[in-house]
């Protein structure tokens, strides 16, 4: 069966980050918002990573959210975009664009952002579920991938802003899109028949 809807991937996904908050949440005494200890153990900080080997950061902070707010946006856009996902793409598929994009995000900031800027949350993965999905239905039905493009980039232009990390966000869809081009690349055409039909006339 190619869709991973079997799985329910999305909502174990949303589990963890909810549950990941909630423990950020109860070990930093704040409901609301979570406490520079927690996101400088578990989110990303440059300096850590490269300084002191941190590593692990650029995983687990794909799960680290710094408000309730941020935390219930991405869910949304997870809800909307991985469901979507979940009809395209098998299990491996669809987790291979999270944790990639995700990773890509995250790789891209360590190279460009300040060392002792601490970032956070699960926009990379999502927006390379966006954009991997995007591509993917433009492609897989023979439409031009310019239009896809194009609306990629629109939504990472109105998504910008200046607390954003616009460099995770970049990376997951430019992951995102790659990945979904290369998957519908790999799709078999339909076959298509040809028709031939011949007739005489009683005159």
């Amino acid at each position: 069966m190619k869709s991973s809807q079997q799985y329910h991937i999305t909502y174990v996904l949303m589990a963890i980050n909810i549950a990941v908050y909630i423990y950020t949440s109860i070990a930093g005494g704040d409901a609301l918002h979570t406490s520079f200890d927690m996101i400088v153990q578990y989110g990303q900080v440059n300096g850590l990573v490269l300084g002191y080997g941190y590593y692990h950061q650029l995983f687990t902070s794909m799960f680290v959210h710094i408000t309730i707010v941020h935390l219930a946006g991405n869910m949304l856009f997870l809800l909307i975009f991985g469901l979507r996902a979940e009809e395209l793409f098998t299990l491996p598929e669809y987790l291979s664009i999270y944790f990639l994009g995700g990773l890509a995000g995250n790789l891209l900031s360590l190279a460009f952002m300040p060392p002792w800027i601490p970032s956070a949350g699960a926009s990379g993965a999502i927006f390379a579920m966006f954009g991997a999905c995007t591509i993917y239905i433009r492609r897989t039905v023979g439409q031009s991938i310019v239009g896809a493009l194009i609306f990629a980039f629109f939504l990472l232009m109105i998504s910008s802003g200046p607390e954003v990390n616009n460099l995770a966000h970049l990376g997951g869809l430019v992951a995102g899109l790659l990945i979904g081009y290369v998957l519908a690349l790999r799709q078999k055409p339909e076959a298509t028949y040809t028709y031939n039909y011949s007739y005489t006339t009683p005159f």
